[in-house]
């Protein structure tokens, strides 16, 4: 079995290594739709039935942008508009390191993101549920399994649930 710390170690090198293309910075002229939908779970849709590779989804994922409440795929030559029922990503895993103040949060995505939670990929609670900031306006939700792992990480502060990564302070809801 492998040793957390390099588990965690092994896993920021990742992050660290992930190189996406500069979407904020096209701006086509040709706009349109498609019926890609991406549902409440995560799950990506083409004209209404799920995608069946992974690997497409992943690079689909790294050429979305999201526009006020809109998400689009962008490319040089085109930006089409697709349907998001909630927020395009969930959070599917999380690894640990530290704890107390000193915690860091390291999450997945199913769309095989890592996000380092701190003060530019907060966590928040929106409606009861947790969600983490993965990068220019677009969301993960945490998966149930994910928010019972991070409970357990957080520590009881003046009647609210607060957990720590990177230094940053989240607070996930009252306690009584």
């Amino acid at each position: 079995m492998s040793d957390p710390n390099t588990l965690f170690e092994n896993l920021l090198q990742l992050k660290h290594g992930q190189q996406r293309p500069p979407v904020h910075l096209w701006q086509p002229e040709r706009v349109g739709e498609i019926d890609i939908e991406i549902d409440s779970n995560g799950v990506w849709y083409h004209e209404g039935r799920p995608f069946k590779r992974q690997a497409l989804v992943n690079v689909f994922a790294t050429i979305l942008r999201k526009e006020d409440s809109r998400y689009y795929l962008v490319t040089p030559a085109e930006k089409l508009r697709i349907s998001v029922a909630d927020v395009p990503f969930m959070a599917v895993d999380m690894e640990v390191r530290h704890s107390g103040a000193q915690t860091d949060l390291l999450f997945t995505t199913n769309v095989e993101d890592y996000v380092l939670a701190d003060a530019e990929h907060p966590l928040s609670m929106h409606g009861g549920r947790p969600y983490l900031l993965v990068r220019a306006g677009l969301q993960a939700k945490l998966t149930r399994s994910v928010y019972y792992r991070l409970v357990e990480t957080g520590c009881e502060e003046d009647g609210v649930l607060a957990v720590y990564s990177q230094g940053a302070r989240f607070e996930l809801g009252a306690t009584g």
